[in-house]
């Protein structure tokens, strides 16, 4: 069942339980500054590294999780992994209906008191 089926059906539905594991992958600044960086083409863990600011293993701890979600994908290179997007004409699809989204609702998710910026800075 896809997540804009109009109908009623319970919240533990596949659709709407495979859309929460796909938003649980965008849900980190970290992950989507991860994301960003791959979009401008294939990194090694180590680039990824020094462009995000973050130690090696919580990029790779992103990274896993990425890849668990479907969204990034990795092929050996010598003793190193090369990351790239799994689907780049669709991510760039979510940003741009993401960006749309945050442009109409303004202020009210930042302010968001269980999920907002200040929520978010006091996590990391």
């Amino acid at each position: 069942m896809a997540i804009n089926e109009l109908e009623e059906w319970p919240a533990e539905s596949a659709g709407l339980l495979a859309a929460a594991a796909l938003f649980h992958g965008f849900s980190d600044p970290s992950r989507l500054a991860i994301l960003r960086h791959l979009a401008l083409g294939e990194h090694r863990v180590t680039d990824l590294t020094a462009h995000v600011g973050l130690a090696q293993s919580t990029v790779s701890k992103h990274l896993s999780c990425l890849k668990e979600c479907g969204l990034v994908t990795s092929r050996p290179q010598g003793r190193a992994s090369i990351f790239s997007l799994t689907r780049p004409e669709a991510l760039m699809e979510v940003w741009a209906a993401a960006e749309k989204l945050l442009d109409l609702t303004g202020d009210a998710v930042a302010l968001c008191p269980n999920y907002g910026a200040e929520t978010l800075k006091d996590e990391r």
